[in-house]
């Protein structure tokens, strides 16, 4: 019925917002600005009714939750970073029958999963940064998705992208765009180093570990990476675990994705973390490899072992 027609692992960082304002920073995420701006054009393009964004900065300790209110309006300040996001507006519609719909199927496929149309909760800025550059005029309407899962598996993460990819297509009567929002590497400058780091990344180790997954998405080794997936996560300092990164490859395809990753923003640190916006063609997958694929429960307890 519907289609999946485009999937990005996109860039939120705080600093692309502080880039707008007057001051040292003016100017400096323009590059980033460009791409969410492109990825957002594309959608159009492709006919793209609904934006379904995986945020990890979407905090949740038990089961997975699907924001999908009617509407969305408000003034946004950061209270991890307020003094780089402060009194940032936002408005654009949700879309209630896509997130129930999500809901749904991810229960379907043993993933616990509750759908929020009747809430007090809105956006977080994984969501809301993204969509000031992709969204301004309000075109598409916004499903987010809690991706800083934080006692939860990796493999369940990924059955939540398959089970997006079949709701939409399966039940479905629209376009869709699926979006990874979390960085790579995730380790901040310690603090009082913040300015020092502010192109930078944390480590060396880090910025090769990074660049070198960002050749390996170009080159579509995608069983090589879904095998090292956990322990990237862990001892890269993947951003929510890299939770939004096993929903965009669950719904991909997991380990049988045989797309290659077209880098829109090139790779980039800010703050000391690794940052880029990539696009990741949808191709044509039938699901089968998506259970089998996953690494067992007590080897993603071991990598994430000294991350929770």
């Amino acid at each position: 019925m519907g289609k999946l027609a485009l999937a990005a692992k996109i860039t939120h960082v705080p600093s692309i917002y502080l880039s707008e304002l007057d001051g040292p920073r003016k100017g400096t995420r323009q590059d980033a600005i460009d791409g969410l701006r492109e990825i957002g054009r594309r959608c159009r393009e492709l006919g793209v009714d609904t934006l379904v964004v995986c945020d990890t900065h979407w905090l949740v300790n038990a089961g997975y939750h699907v924001l999908c209110g009617p509407h969305f309006k408000g003034l946004y300040t950061s209270n991890e970073l307020p003094h780089f996001i402060s009194h940032m507006p936002f408005e654009f519609p949700g879309n209630p029958a896509l997130g129930k719909l999500l809901a749904a199927e991810a229960n379907a496929l043993g993933v616990e999963t509750l759908a929020h149309d009747a809430t007090t909760l809105e956006p977080e800025y994984g969501t809301l940064v993204p969509m000031r550059y992709m969204n301004a005029d309000q075109h598409f309407k916004v499903v987010s998705i809690s991706a800083m899962c934080m006692a939860h598996y990796l493999h369940d993460s990924a059955r939540l992208g398959w089970a997006v990819r079949r709701a939409i297509e399966d039940h479905y009567d629209g376009t869709v765009a699926l979006l990874a929002s979390g960085s790579m590497s995730h380790r901040f400058a310690q603090n009082g180093l913040a300015p020092e780091f502010a192109f930078k990344i944390w480590s060396p180790f880090l910025e090769q570990l990074d660049r070198e997954v960002v050749r390996m998405w170009q080159a579509g080794e995608w069983q090589a990476f879904c095998g090292m997936l956990p322990e990237y996560a862990a001892k890269g300092h993947g951003e929510g675990f890299m939770h939004d990164t096993a929903m965009l490859l669950g719904a991909l395809g997991w380990s049988a994705y045989d797309g290659q990753a077209e880098i829109v923003t090139p790779y980039f640190g800010a703050s000391g973390t690794g940052q880029l916006n990539a696009v990741f063609p949808v191709t044509p997958q039938d699901g089968r490899a998506i259970p089998q694929a996953q690494a067992s429960r007590s080897s993603i307890e071991a990598a994430m072992a000294g991350r929770l």
